[in-house]
């Protein structure tokens, strides 16, 4: 008969380091996205974020030709700092003026 044991914690960490080796894989492969792939990334409508994000000086993006485009981990970057912001200031984005 043929016993095994398992580390259960040993395996939990194998797994998280996996999944993180694993994202840090699918992060990697979009640097730049457009205003569709920013729409869904945000889970905003292009007019909402026409509205509250773009025109912010601050807001991350490039213009090539008429296309608009997204560098992914600024972006992140932004909307934790802008996240903060809104929720410091009645946690409304609709209603929150940007100072400055």
């Amino acid at each position: 008969m043929i016993n095994f044991e398992i580390d259960q914690e040993q395996l939990r960490e194998l797994y998280l380091q996996k999944v993180e080796e694993r994202l840090e894989v699918l992060e990697s492969e979009v640097f730049f996205m457009n205003s569709r792939q920013l729409a869904a990334y945000l889970n905003m409508s292009w007019n909402t974020i026409c509205e509250n994000l773009l025109y912010d000086q601050e807001f991350p993006s490039l213009r090539l030709g008429s296309k608009w485009l997204f560098n992914k981990k600024e972006v992140q970057m932004y909307m934790d700092k802008y996240y903060i912001e809104v929720r410091n200031n009645g946690g409304d984005i609709l209603k929150y003026k940007r100072r400055g």
